[in-house]
């Protein structure tokens, strides 16, 4: 990202964008168009809302997180007309549900959900969703922190939508959003009356088909961009997808050893661990001591779970080191406020799984 800043309407930036284009249809599992847009994941989230929609339309939100909280206020400010199915922060939608939901309301026109619900720690089951959506309504999918943490089949599953950000697994600092659309979205883009402007994605894709952007994109990101590409390309897609499963088994196998209970036990994301805290101790506190005394960022809790989770990270460019260093320093903070835990204990448990690393070929 600190090489030369090049002009985004000439061959050499096109060259760059192409070979970028084609390594997001690898990582998302499609044979579409991935788009590249100039914004934060919530930036694709909302061109999905704005392209695929006209004011009145009605849509099932799961809502079970503050992300699905988004996708609620979302389609709220573009004049939808949501269906919200409430989830327990902490759980899984049912598919159940959502299929008595849709039989409730047949004039539903897509499924918006998180596929990793990044505040509840949630991974929600896509997979089997896509299964009841196929040849009905639309379905619509944040996956910003879940593509290239684990496998999303878009084409293969069915998923009518996938959006992801620039700063959780592909490694790079904020800035980039990115979407793609299956062929029945498409088609639903061409008769939707929401207005967009900067978000037009029909207009975004015959430029980018082009090898440019219809606006000034941050370049230095997409460069960086590449390169995260290729260092996923060269770990291989199965490896990285097994990095992550591994290193989110050492955390909660850490924190259980501490005797802390898990957020998300049911069906946790493989991106991201919540943990909640000792009753009656101050979470942010604790929070601010571990960064401002030991140098080390945990995630808050949010909401109703403000300071009594913690949210640990362990996706993109997360390694086994960084995982001991996090459950050491937590193992010292927890003594520090007066939780009677063994020192190393949360380590000795991480590293038992860690170690699997070690025997792999």
């Amino acid at each position: 990202m600190a090489e030369e800043i090049v002009h985004h309407r000439t061959p050499q930036f096109s060259r760059i964008f192409a070979d970028v284009r084609e390594g997001l249809k690898t990582l998302f599992g499609t044979k579409n168009d991935v788009l590249v847009l100039t914004s934060s994941g919530t930036g694709a989230m909302e061109a999905a809302v704005a392209n695929l929609f006209s004011p009145g339309a009605k849509v099932l939100i799961v809502n079970g997180g503050k992300f699905g909280e988004r996708w609620l206020k979302i389609s709220q400010a573009f004049g939808l007309e949501p269906v919200e199915l409430k989830v327990e922060w902490g759980k899984a939608v049912k598919v159940e549900a959502i299929g008595r939901e849709l039989k409730l309301h047949p004039d539903i026109q897509a499924v918006l959900l998180q596929a990793s619900e990044t505040s509840t720690t949630v991974f929600h089951p896509v997979r089997e969703i896509a299964g009841i959506t196929r040849n009905g309504p639309l379905l619509i999918v944040d996956g910003v922190t879940a593509v290239g943490v684990l496998p999303i089949a878009m084409d293969e599953w069915g998923i009518d939508v996938l959006v992801t950000g620039s700063q959780k697994a592909l490694m790079l600092p904020p800035g980039l959003g990115f979407i793609a659309l299956s062929a029945r979205a498409w088609e639903r883009t061409a008769k939707a009356k929401s207005p967009r402007f900067y978000f037009d994605l029909r207009l975004e894709r015959k430029i980018q088909q082009q090898g440019t952007t219809a606006f000034t994109p941050a370049v230095s990101l997409v460069f960086g961009l590449r390169a995260a590409l290729k260092m996923i390309r060269a770990e291989g897609l199965e490896r990285v997808y097994a990095r992550h499963e591994r290193l989110a088994r050492a955390t909660r196998a850490a924190a259980t050893a501490l005797g802390l209970r898990l957020l998300a036990p049911e069906d946790p994301s493989p991106a991201v661990t919540g943990i909640w805290l000792p009753k009656g101790m101050d979470g942010d506190s604790l929070l601010d001591y571990l960064r401002e005394r030991m140098g080390i960022t945990f995630a808050e809790g949010q909401d109703h779970l403000e300071g009594k989770i913690i949210r640990i990270s362990h996706m993109g460019y997360v390694g086994a080191f960084d995982v001991l260093v996090a459950v050491g320093a937590l193992e010292m903070a927890l003594k520090k406020f007066g939780l009677p835990v063994k020192l190393g204990q949360g380590v000795a448990a991480a590293e038992e799984i860690l170690m699997e690393a070690l025997h792999e070929g």
